[in-house]
C-alpha cells in the first residue's frame, strides 16, 4: 500500500526543554548506520527514568541504611525514621485524608492484588460485589476475577464518557456492590473518566472506589480528599522513582481487618503454636523486611513534583501531547486511538496504528535508526485494544517530566521517513519479535553485558549460537 505524508511535519522544530532533569538525558544509543545519537524515551507510561534528584536523595541515604522498625542500633532508628517520614509524604502527595493509612508495596499491581484480598463480605455475609470496567489495564482487571471470594461484573464502556457515566450509574443501582475499581487514566491512550463524578455515582449507591492512579498520578497530580475516592494505588518507577517501591492509600478499617497480604515477621504482635496476633495496618500488610529505600525514593520524587508551580506539570504535557497528535494525524495512514470524543484533559500518553504495517517492525526500526523508544503490542490492556479495532496491537509514545520537545520531532521525523524512503536495515522475527538481521550495532560497554558480548565475538555478526541469538532480544513477552 502506498502511504504518502499529507502535509509536512516539524516544520519549526520545538524548543520546548524538558520539565525536571532525569537520569540518563544524554544517555547515547548506536544506530544501524554505525552512528550514534541521544536516545528519545518517549516510554514513559512502561517505566519513567529517575529524577536526577531521586538518585541524588538514594545516594544521599544509601550510608545510613539499615534494619527498620526494631533495631536498637543509631541508623536502625534513622533508617526506621526515614521510611516513616517517607510514607507520610506519600500519602501527603495524593491528598490523603487525616484518618488514611499508607501500605507500602511493590507498585500498583502489588497495591491492588493486596485490596482485592480483603474486600468484606456482604451484610447478609455473602461475597462482596466488585464492578469494573472493560478498559482497565490487567492489574486493575485480573485481581479482582482470579478468585479472590468476591463476585465481580465487567461493565462494557458506553461509545461516549457520558454514556458510560450512565452505563455505570443503571449497573449500581440494579445491585448492590462493595466496590468499584477504575483507571485513573488509561494506559493505552491517556483517558479517563472524571473520577469524582465516578466516586459521587458510587458512594449514593453505598459503593466504595479504589483509582488505579498509576498513569494519573504522576502525569497530572491526584487528591483522595478533593476527588473522596476511597483508595488510591500507584508505582514508583512510573514516578520517576524506579527503586523497587509503589503505594495504596486509603481508608484504614478494611486494612485494619482484612487478612494479612503477606504471613511473616513485622506484621504481628504476638505468635504462639496456636494463634497469632495481627498487627492493625500498615504493619499487617508489610510483611519482612520493607523496601526503605524504593520507599525513601518514592517520597522524593512526590515532595519533587509537589513543589512544581501549579499546572506546570500540566502545561508541559499537554503542549507535547498536543504536538504529537497533530503530527501523526497529518501523516497519512496513521491513526491516533480514542477511546470517547468527549474525554477531556488526557495524560501524555499516545497511541497509534500504520495502516497496512506491523507495530512491532516500527517499533524495532524508529528504536535502530533514529533511537528512539516506544512501546509496542497491546500494552497488558487486551479488552481495550480489541475494542480499539487493534487486536493485533499498536505503537505507543509517552512523555513525561524528562520529555523534551525535541523529541516529540524526531519521533514525527522518524515516521515520515519511514513511509516515504522505508528502512535502511533489514528487519526479521525471532522469538515472535521484529529485529535488525544481521544486527553489528556494538554493546554499551556496561557491566552486565560482558556475556552478551563474548557471545557475539565467538559467534560472528551472522550467525546465531545454538542458545540463542548473539545480539540482545526484547523479551518474546513484549506483545503482551
Amino acid at each position: 500500500m502506498s502511504v504518502t505524508v499529507e502535509r509536512a511535519v516539524c516544520a519549526t522544530p520545538s524548543t520546548q526543554r524538558s520539565l525536571l532533569p532525569v537520569v540518563g538525558s544524554g544517555t547515547q544509543v548506536p544506530l544501524v548506520d554505525g552512528t550514534s545519537r541521544v536516545y528519545a524515551n518517549l516510554d514513559y507510561a512502561a517505566s519513567a527514568p529517575a529524577l536526577d534528584a531521586v538518585a541524588a536523595r538514594v545516594t544521599e541515604v544509601l550510608p545510613l541504611y539499615a534494619s527498620v522498625h526494631r533495631g536498637a542500633g543509631y541508623l536502625s532508628q534513622v533508617s526506621t525514621a526515614l521510611y516513616e517520614a517517607s510514607r507520610q509524604t506519600i500519602a501527603r502527595f495524593v491528598g490523603a485524608r487525616p484518618e488514611d493509612v499508607a501500605i507500602i508495596t511493590r507498585n500498583t499491581t502489588d497495591s491492588l492484588n493486596l485490596l482485592a484480598r480483603i474486600v468484606p463480605t456482604g451484610p447478609d455475609g455473602s461475597p462482596g460485589r466488585v464492578l469494573v470496567l472493560d478498559l482497565e489495564h490487567h492489574a486493575n482487571l485480573l485481581p479482582w476475577v482470579q478468585g479472590s471470594g468476591h463476585r465481580t461484573t465487567i461493565l462494557p464502556i458506553g461509545p461516549t464518557v457520558a454514556a458510560t457515566l450512565q452505563s455505570l450509574a443503571a449497573e449500581l443501582s440494579a445491585w448492590q456492590y462493595t466496590l468499584v475499581a477504575v483507571t485513573g487514566a488509561s494506559n493505552v491512550t491517556g483517558e479517563g473518566l472524571p473520577v469524582a463524578d465516578v466516586v459521587a455515582l458510587a458512594h449514593t449507591a453505598g459503593a466504595r472506589v479504589v483509582v488505579d492512579g498509576a498513569q494519573l498520578v504522576p502525569h497530572r497530580g491526584f487528591s483522595l480528599t478533593a476527588t473522596d475516592a476511597d483508595y488510591v494505588a500507584f508505582s514508583g518507577h512510573k514516578t520517576y522513582a524506579p527503586f523497587g517501591a509503589g503505594a495504596l492509600v486509603g481508608r484504614r478499617d478494611w486494612l485494619d481487618d482484612g487478612t494479612p497480604y503477606l504471613a511473616g515477621g513485622g506484621a504481628v504482635r504476638d505468635v504462639r503454636t496456636d494463634r497469632t496476633l495481627w498487627q492493625p495496618a500498615p504493619a499487617r500488610h508489610e510483611a519482612g523486611s520493607p523496601n526503605v529505600i524504593g520507599a525513601i525514593a518514592l517520597a522524593e520524587a512526590c515532595a519533587v513534583l509537589a513543589a512544581l508551580p501549579d499546572g506546570a506539570l500540566a502545561a508541559h504535557e499537554l503542549a507535547l501531547r498536543t504536538r504529537l497528535v497533530a503530527g501523526l494525524e497529518g501523516i497519512a495512514g496513521v491513526e491516533v486511538l480514542r477511546i470517547w470524543p468527549d474525554s477531556t484533559e488526557p495524560v501524555g500518553v499516545v497511541t497509534f496504528t500504520v495502516e497496512g504495517h506491523d507495530p512491532g517492525l516500527v517499533a524495532a526500526y524508529l528504536a535502530a535508526e533514529h533511537g528512539i523508544g516506544v512501546r509496542d503490542g497491546r500494552f497488558c490492556a487486551h479488552p481495550l485494544l480489541v475494542r480499539l479495532g487493534a487486536p493485533g496491537g499498536a505503537i505507543r509514545a509517552s512523555v513525561g517530566v524528562g520529555t523534551p520537545g525535541e523529541a516529540v520531532d524526531r519521533l514525527l521525523i522518524a515516521l515520515a521517513d519511514y513511509l516515504t524512503t522505508g528502512p535502511l536495515a533489514r528487519y526479521v522475527v525471532e522469538d515472535g519479535c521484529w529485529v535488525v538481521a544481521d544486527d553489528t550495532r556494538p554493546l554499551i560497554p556496561v557491566h552486565g553485558l560482558d556475556g552478551l558480548a563474548a557471545t557475539a565475538a565467538a559467534c560472528g555478526p551472522t550467525v546465531e549460537a545454538a542458545s540463542g541469538s548473539c545480539r540482545p532480544r526484547r523479551a518474546a513477552h513484549t506483545a503482551a
